[in-house]
């Protein structure tokens, strides 16, 4: 039996990270693949049995899951970005809830013949997006303008208002009279609004102090973290029901927005966790469906997904947004982006129970509609939604541009050869003169460090795909790598090499605290300056089927240093001391030359 038991418990997370891999390997949403995968282990081939394997382990460890997932989405939200968003924001919290509340009620009455309670208390579920299907759709898409925050905010508030929103539904059908329920439906929501924010808020001062006082040490601050979402989560809901979900959303927002202390550390053991969370949730929740519920589906439960894709969320949205300061394309994206999630799966499983113990007919149907409305919304937003933001101009998910730390006269020869070429740059530097000199060569430019918050504030990065750090400091540059890691991603941030330490030290810095390796070995800033001086040549190739690389090489000798790679369809390539493959006809070699020898003579005679 222990035996079954560790096996069914390893299973769990070996197809939850496989599906993981598989998504990110063919770029597909990951909740496809999670859900299919649970679908197939349990109700098709009942390799695994949830309930069997946990126990009356399944539902708290689902809540405590999702308090972690939402505790980790605030922690994402910056309050600057309310100052563009924040009206949005608030109609449709409001304004859309109540819509897509109403109509969705409405829709599941009519077409899965479900009594007005089942009905109700379905559309308030529905009424959340899922933050786990819309962060990696955003990473991916790259959106520009204010949608990206958008449904970010969207994604996060609008889980603890769903959960809420269910709450009041359950206590107005618990109700035994209808001023008792107006009664109660307004204690409970006072209640819960009070409890949730109130406790976020003191958890994250009670918290701040031993961090800023340096009494948690650095291997004890993301699991004391854990412990007091844990904490903060179960006391919310024992002083009001529901309110966990508020509470630790609150308290996510109130850490991520303090500048007292670091918490980046924090972020990313959260966002390693919430990946592995989502991942064995999906494949419990799936795989706790019966077979006799997957043919309970019938075509009037695809017909109301489709209503609620096709009606429900656009008209909610553009009574929403309606006037405003969106244009038509960032509405008309809005109005097709909806994905639900782990959030709405989870709180239906609980409330779905209450509901059947309650005594009231056909609840069983409730979990199977929901999941269906996940699956189908996921598989419709996440294959629908690139075509449709390329269609109308807000994404770029591979952008080429390169974000340059530093702007002296290589970097400013580098960057205005790439920009002739079509590749969006910026330049960042805290020296006024190289901006100048930058700024005359129609080079844009931000002044400041490169470290700053206020970069990540100010700076549109949708065309930036990449970090190449070239200032004399190593240490910035390496820092400005670490930096960006989150933004660009490990593979995309690139520094210059640094001069080795003395005999016997093989490692001037530790992999983990740097970029890749720019152009070549040893190519310091010291040795480019050295050889290239003061002002760098920097020329375009374009290789042929007459003049490949091999003549390239040929002609101008080991003297003329390749830097970057632009290939026919746009793809910037950064030549690294890893090495690179092979350049092809077709693509150009944007190279460094020697300067001119009078040039060299002259300075020397002078």
């Amino acid at each position: 039996m222990t035996q079954d038991i560790t096996t069914g418990l390893a299973s769990i997370v070996v197809l939850g990270v496989s599906a993981q891999w598989l998504a990110w390997r063919f770029r597909i949403p990951s909740i496809l693949i999670l859900l299919t995968m649970g679908i197939v282990a349990g109700p098709l081939t009942g390799f695994l049995d949830p309930d069997a394997l946990l126990g009356s382990l399944i539902l708290p460890l689902v809540s405590l899951s999702v308090a972690i997932i939402l505790f980790e989405g605030g922690l994402s939200l910056k309050i600057h970005e309310l100052r563009e968003i924040g009206g949005v924001l608030l109609r449709l919290s409001s304004i859309g809830v109540a819509v897509s509340w109403i109509l969705i009620t409405v829709s599941a009455h009519y077409l899965l013949r479900l009594a007005w309670p089942l009905s109700s208390l379905l559309g308030a579920v529905l009424v959340v997006t899922g933050p786990t299907v819309i962060g990696p759709l955003l990473r991916h898409l790259r959106l520009g303008g204010q949608v990206a925050a958008i449904l970010k905010w969207e994604g996060i508030v609008i889980d603890p208002v769903g959960a809420i929103l269910a709450l009041v539904v359950f206590t107005i059908l618990h109700s035994r009279a209808a001023h008792e329920a107006a009664r109660d439906v307004l204690i409970q929501l006072g209640l819960t609004v009070v409890v949730g924010i109130g406790l976020g808020a003191l958890g994250v001062g009670l918290l701040l102090i031993p961090l800023r006082n340096y009494r948690i040490p650095d291997s004890l601050q993301s699991p004391g973290v854990l412990a007091c979402v844990f904490a903060l989560f179960i006391l919310a809901n024992k002083l009001q029901p529901e309110s966990g979900l508020l509470a630790v959303t609150a308290m996510g927002v109130g850490l991520a927005n303090q500048r007292s202390v670091p918490v980046k550390h924090l972020i990313e053991f959260k966002e390693n966790l919430t990946v592995l969370l989502i991942s064995n949730l999906f494949i419990i929740l799936a795989a706790r469906l019966e077979p006799v519920d997957l043919h309970g589906l019938g075509l009037k439960s695809f017909v109301f997904v489709a209503v609620l894709i096709v009606v429900i969320r656009p008209l909610s949205v553009f009574l929403s947004t309606y006037p405003g300061k969106l244009n038509w394309r960032e509405r008309l994206f809005l109005c097709c982006m909806a994905p639900r999630g782990i959030v709405a799966a989870s709180i239906m499983s609980v409330f779905a129970l209450e509901m059947a113990e309650a005594g009231y007919a056909r609840s069983e149907r409730l979990v199977p509609v929901t999941f269906l409305v996940v699956f189908v919304t996921v598989l419709f937003y996440g294959l629908g939604g690139m075509p449709l933001a390329r269609w109308l101009g807000l994404a770029n998910p591979n952008p080429q541009g390169i974000l340059f730390v530093g702007a002296d006269p290589l970097v400013r020869s580098i960057a205005l050869a790439l920009q002739k070429e079509g590749c969006p740059v910026l330049l960042v530097d805290t020296d006024q003169d190289n901006l100048s000199n930058a700024r005359m060569l129609g080079l844009p430019t931000h002044f400041g460090s490169i470290l700053a918050e206020q970069l990540l504030q100010e700076v549109n990065f949708g065309e930036l795909g990449r970090l190449v750090a070239m200032t004399s400091n190593n240490e910035v540059n390496s820092l400005a790598c670490l930096r960006f890691v989150d933004v660009f991603g490990r593979a995309e941030v690139y520094q210059l090499s640094v001069a080795p330490h003395p005999v016997g030290r093989h490692e001037p810095v530790s992999l983990e605290q740097r970029g890749r390796f720019l152009f070549g070995p040893q190519l310091t800033a010291e040795y480019l300056a050295e050889h290239y001086g003061s002002d760098p040549v920097v020329r375009v190739t374009r290789l042929t089927n007459e003049f490949k690389f091999a003549d390239y090489q040929a002609r101008h000798g080991p003297d003329v240093l390749p830097l970057l790679l632009l290939k026919p369809k746009g793809e910037v390539i950064v030549l690294t001391s890893e090495g690179a493959g092979l350049p092809q006809p077709g693509d150009a070699l944007i190279s460094l030359f020697p300067p001119p020898k009078e040039s060299v003579h002259r300075e020397s005679d002078g």
